[in-house]
Protein backbone atom coordinates (compact mmCIF):
# COMPACT_ATOMS: atom_id res chain seq x y z
CA UNK A 1 0.00 0.00 0.00
CA UNK A 2 1.29 3.58 -0.39
CA UNK A 3 2.70 4.88 2.49
CA UNK A 4 1.51 8.57 4.00
CA UNK A 5 4.14 11.54 3.33
CA UNK A 6 4.95 13.77 5.88
CA UNK A 7 4.29 17.52 5.00
CA UNK A 8 6.67 19.83 3.54
CA UNK A 9 7.68 21.80 7.03
CA UNK A 10 7.50 18.17 8.93
CA UNK A 11 9.84 16.49 6.92
CA UNK A 12 12.20 19.49 7.01
CA UNK A 13 12.32 19.41 10.31
CA UNK A 14 13.20 15.93 10.36
CA UNK A 15 16.27 16.61 8.32
CA UNK A 16 19.29 18.59 7.86
CA UNK A 17 22.33 18.14 4.85
CA UNK A 18 25.11 16.21 5.09
CA UNK A 19 28.11 15.98 2.91
CA UNK A 20 27.82 13.18 0.53
CA UNK A 21 30.16 10.58 1.27
CA UNK A 22 33.25 9.55 -0.70
CA UNK A 23 32.55 7.84 -3.92
CA UNK A 24 30.81 5.00 -4.80
CA UNK A 25 32.03 1.91 -6.69
CA UNK A 26 30.87 -1.97 -7.32
CA UNK A 27 28.13 -3.55 -6.00
CA UNK A 28 28.10 -4.38 -2.09
CA UNK A 29 26.18 -7.66 -2.16
CA UNK A 30 24.40 -10.10 -4.94
CA UNK A 31 21.86 -10.49 -2.48
CA UNK A 32 20.40 -8.45 0.06
CA UNK A 33 17.32 -8.08 2.77
CA UNK A 34 15.44 -5.12 2.91
CA UNK A 35 13.70 -5.17 6.51
CA UNK A 36 11.26 -3.37 8.15
CA UNK A 37 10.59 -3.82 11.51
CA UNK A 38 7.53 -2.62 13.45
CA UNK A 39 8.55 -2.09 17.11
CA UNK A 40 6.49 -1.01 20.58
CA UNK A 41 5.30 2.65 20.56
CA UNK A 42 8.56 4.49 22.03
CA UNK A 43 11.02 1.55 21.66
CA UNK A 44 12.46 2.67 18.28
CA UNK A 45 15.70 4.51 19.88
CA UNK A 46 16.49 1.92 22.51
CA UNK A 47 16.53 -0.87 19.51
CA UNK A 48 19.01 0.92 17.29
CA UNK A 49 21.23 1.95 20.52
CA UNK A 50 21.29 -1.81 20.93
CA UNK A 51 21.83 -2.32 17.55
CA UNK A 52 24.90 0.20 16.37
CA UNK A 53 26.52 -1.04 19.64
CA UNK A 54 25.91 -4.45 19.56
CA UNK A 55 24.64 -6.22 16.16
CA UNK A 56 27.10 -4.44 13.36
CA UNK A 57 30.16 -5.51 13.82
CA UNK A 58 29.03 -8.92 15.36
CA UNK A 59 26.95 -9.44 11.85
CA UNK A 60 29.34 -8.52 9.20
CA UNK A 61 31.90 -10.75 11.15
CA UNK A 62 30.36 -13.27 9.79
CA UNK A 63 30.76 -12.49 6.47
CA UNK A 64 27.01 -10.48 5.71
CA UNK A 65 27.68 -6.37 5.09
CA UNK A 66 24.91 -4.18 7.06
CA UNK A 67 24.50 -1.69 4.47
CA UNK A 68 22.03 0.89 6.09
CA UNK A 69 19.65 1.82 8.83
CA UNK A 70 17.00 4.22 8.87
CA UNK A 71 14.26 5.24 10.68
CA UNK A 72 10.90 5.56 9.25
CA UNK A 73 10.29 9.39 9.02
CA UNK A 74 6.62 8.22 8.54
CA UNK A 75 6.11 6.30 11.05
CA UNK A 76 7.93 6.59 14.49
CA UNK A 77 7.61 2.94 15.15
CA UNK A 78 9.57 1.53 12.31
CA UNK A 79 12.89 0.85 11.98
CA UNK A 80 14.05 0.11 8.30
CA UNK A 81 17.39 -1.30 7.41
CA UNK A 82 19.64 -3.32 4.44
CA UNK A 83 21.99 -6.19 4.79
CA UNK A 84 23.53 -8.11 1.88
CA UNK A 85 25.53 -11.40 1.37
CA UNK A 86 27.76 -12.98 -1.41
CA UNK A 87 25.42 -15.21 -2.30
CA UNK A 88 22.36 -17.75 -1.01
CA UNK A 89 24.68 -20.16 0.66
CA UNK A 90 26.87 -17.93 2.12
CA UNK A 91 23.83 -16.00 3.57
CA UNK A 92 22.58 -19.47 5.28
CA UNK A 93 26.15 -19.41 6.81
CA UNK A 94 26.47 -16.00 8.08
CA UNK A 95 22.73 -15.96 9.49
CA UNK A 96 23.60 -19.12 11.38
CA UNK A 97 26.85 -18.18 12.84
CA UNK A 98 25.21 -14.95 14.33
CA UNK A 99 21.80 -16.16 15.25
CA UNK A 100 23.62 -19.33 16.89
CA UNK A 101 26.53 -17.34 18.00
CA UNK A 102 27.23 -15.44 21.46
CA UNK A 103 26.42 -11.79 20.85
CA UNK A 104 22.88 -12.79 19.43
CA UNK A 105 22.67 -15.40 22.47
CA UNK A 106 23.26 -12.36 25.12
CA UNK A 107 21.04 -10.09 23.80
CA UNK A 108 18.12 -11.53 21.92
CA UNK A 109 15.65 -10.73 24.79
CA UNK A 110 16.90 -7.46 25.16
CA UNK A 111 16.22 -6.80 21.26
CA UNK A 112 13.04 -9.00 21.02
CA UNK A 113 11.44 -6.75 24.01
CA UNK A 114 11.34 -4.15 21.42
CA UNK A 115 9.54 -6.00 18.79
CA UNK A 116 5.94 -6.10 17.62
CA UNK A 117 6.72 -7.59 13.97
CA UNK A 118 9.95 -8.60 12.21
CA UNK A 119 9.00 -10.35 9.47
CA UNK A 120 8.31 -7.73 7.11
CA UNK A 121 11.13 -9.20 5.11
CA UNK A 122 12.02 -8.70 1.24
CA UNK A 123 14.88 -10.90 -0.36
CA UNK A 124 16.31 -9.11 -3.73
CA UNK A 125 19.12 -8.58 -6.10
CA UNK A 126 20.38 -6.13 -8.19
CA UNK A 127 18.10 -5.38 -10.93
CA UNK A 128 21.91 -5.27 -13.09
CA UNK A 129 24.86 -5.59 -13.11
CA UNK A 130 26.30 -2.66 -10.88
CA UNK A 131 22.31 -1.47 -9.65
CA UNK A 132 23.04 -2.36 -6.32
CA UNK A 133 24.31 -0.14 -3.14
CA UNK A 134 27.92 0.44 -3.68
CA UNK A 135 30.08 1.02 -0.66
CA UNK A 136 33.45 0.81 -1.19
CA UNK A 137 35.61 3.86 0.34
CA UNK A 138 32.98 4.55 2.66
CA UNK A 139 34.02 4.59 6.09
CA UNK A 140 31.27 3.78 9.35
CA UNK A 141 31.43 5.89 11.94
CA UNK A 142 32.40 4.92 15.18
CA UNK A 143 29.93 2.98 17.55
CA UNK A 144 29.25 5.80 20.44
CA UNK A 145 27.39 5.64 23.89
CA UNK A 146 23.79 6.34 22.41
CA UNK A 147 22.57 6.31 19.24
CA UNK A 148 19.33 9.00 19.69
CA UNK A 149 17.75 10.89 17.04
CA UNK A 150 21.06 11.98 14.57
CA UNK A 151 20.96 15.98 14.19
CA UNK A 152 22.20 16.01 10.42
CA UNK A 153 21.43 13.19 7.46
CA UNK A 154 20.29 12.76 4.03
CA UNK A 155 16.68 11.63 3.17
CA UNK A 156 16.60 8.69 1.25
CA UNK A 157 13.87 7.52 -0.14
CA UNK A 158 13.07 3.67 -0.80
CA UNK A 159 9.66 3.33 -3.78
CA UNK A 160 8.80 -0.34 -3.77
CA UNK A 161 6.70 -1.24 -6.74
CA UNK A 162 4.97 -4.19 -6.62
CA UNK A 163 4.49 -6.30 -9.98
CA UNK A 164 3.08 -9.32 -11.28
CA UNK A 165 5.28 -12.12 -11.76
CA UNK A 166 5.41 -11.38 -15.77
CA UNK A 167 5.54 -7.90 -15.73
CA UNK A 168 8.73 -7.49 -13.84
CA UNK A 169 11.90 -8.18 -16.12
CA UNK A 170 10.24 -5.62 -18.64
CA UNK A 171 9.25 -3.34 -15.99
CA UNK A 172 13.38 -3.36 -14.97
CA UNK A 173 14.57 -2.72 -17.97
CA UNK A 174 11.83 -0.17 -18.85
CA UNK A 175 12.55 1.70 -15.50
CA UNK A 176 16.26 1.83 -16.15
CA UNK A 177 15.47 3.38 -19.55
CA UNK A 178 12.50 5.94 -19.26
CA UNK A 179 12.23 6.33 -15.29
CA UNK A 180 15.87 6.57 -13.99
CA UNK A 181 16.81 9.44 -16.84
CA UNK A 182 13.69 11.61 -15.58
CA UNK A 183 14.75 11.46 -12.09
CA UNK A 184 17.95 11.96 -12.38
CA UNK A 185 17.37 15.26 -14.69
CA UNK A 186 15.02 16.09 -12.12
CA UNK A 187 17.56 16.01 -9.23
CA UNK A 188 17.28 12.77 -7.74
CA UNK A 189 20.30 10.70 -7.07
CA UNK A 190 19.65 6.94 -7.65
CA UNK A 191 21.65 4.94 -5.18
CA UNK A 192 20.15 1.40 -5.99
CA UNK A 193 17.72 -0.74 -8.10
CA UNK A 194 16.50 -4.18 -6.78
CA UNK A 195 14.25 -6.53 -7.66
CA UNK A 196 13.40 -9.70 -6.12
CA UNK A 197 15.22 -12.98 -5.42
CA UNK A 198 13.39 -15.76 -6.27
CA UNK A 199 15.88 -18.01 -4.39
CA UNK A 200 13.87 -21.04 -2.14
CA UNK A 201 14.91 -18.57 1.56
CA UNK A 202 17.91 -20.74 2.65
CA UNK A 203 17.39 -19.72 6.43
CA UNK A 204 13.69 -20.56 7.24
CA UNK A 205 14.07 -19.13 10.62
CA UNK A 206 13.42 -15.67 9.27
CA UNK A 207 10.99 -15.70 7.08
CA UNK A 208 10.74 -13.41 3.90
CA UNK A 209 7.74 -12.52 1.57
CA UNK A 210 8.54 -15.25 -0.54
CA UNK A 211 5.31 -14.19 -2.82
CA UNK A 212 6.37 -10.87 -3.15
CA UNK A 213 7.46 -10.18 -6.91
CA UNK A 214 8.94 -6.31 -6.59
CA UNK A 215 11.27 -3.82 -8.11
CA UNK A 216 12.65 -1.47 -5.49
CA UNK A 217 14.82 1.57 -5.94
CA UNK A 218 16.57 3.38 -3.62
CA UNK A 219 16.74 7.68 -4.03
CA UNK A 220 19.13 9.90 -2.32
CA UNK A 221 18.06 13.83 -1.21
CA UNK A 222 20.29 16.89 -0.30
CA UNK A 223 17.14 17.74 2.04
CA UNK A 224 14.00 17.86 2.50
CA UNK A 225 13.38 20.54 0.10
CA UNK A 226 15.65 19.09 -2.65
CA UNK A 227 12.67 16.26 -2.64
CA UNK A 228 9.69 18.16 -3.08
CA UNK A 229 10.88 20.41 -5.43
CA UNK A 230 12.03 17.24 -7.66
CA UNK A 231 7.96 16.07 -6.76
CA UNK A 232 6.84 19.34 -8.01
CA UNK A 233 9.21 19.14 -10.79
CA UNK A 234 7.88 15.76 -11.67
CA UNK A 235 4.33 16.63 -11.58
CA UNK A 236 4.46 18.76 -14.22
CA UNK A 237 6.36 16.80 -16.59
CA UNK A 238 3.83 15.11 -19.50
CA UNK A 239 6.91 12.73 -19.85
CA UNK A 240 6.74 11.20 -16.82
CA UNK A 241 2.80 11.19 -16.81
CA UNK A 242 3.35 8.95 -19.81
CA UNK A 243 5.54 6.88 -18.24
CA UNK A 244 3.73 6.51 -14.97
CA UNK A 245 0.40 5.37 -16.90
CA UNK A 246 2.61 2.74 -18.84
CA UNK A 247 3.67 1.50 -15.27
CA UNK A 248 0.34 1.30 -13.53
CA UNK A 249 -0.09 -1.53 -16.19
CA UNK A 250 2.73 -3.47 -14.80
CA UNK A 251 1.13 -3.01 -11.49
CA UNK A 252 -0.30 -5.80 -8.71
CA UNK A 253 -0.99 -2.67 -6.64
CA UNK A 254 0.13 0.74 -5.65
CA UNK A 255 3.48 1.62 -4.64
CA UNK A 256 5.13 1.64 -1.27
CA UNK A 257 6.93 4.65 -0.69
CA UNK A 258 9.28 5.04 2.05
CA UNK A 259 10.78 8.25 3.81
CA UNK A 260 14.29 7.30 5.74
CA UNK A 261 16.44 9.41 7.69
CA UNK A 262 20.05 7.36 8.45
CA UNK A 263 20.90 6.10 11.54
CA UNK A 264 24.66 8.09 13.44
CA UNK A 265 26.01 4.57 12.06
CA UNK A 266 24.32 3.74 8.50
CA UNK A 267 26.55 3.31 5.47
CA UNK A 268 24.62 4.48 3.00
CA UNK A 269 23.63 8.05 3.87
Amino acid sequence: MSRRILSGAALACALSVLPLAGALAQDCCPVVELRQYTLYPGKRDELITLFEQRFIESQEATGMRIAATFRDLADPDRFVWVRGFTDMKKRHDALTAFYYGPVWQTYREQANATLADNDNVLLLRPAYPGSGFALDGLVRPASGPAAGPVTGGRLVVATIYYLRADTLPGFATAFRRDMAPLLERSGTRILAQYVSEKSPNTFPRLPVREQEHVFVVFAAFDDADAYLRQQRALGADERRRSVLATQAAAMERAPETLLLQPTARSLVR
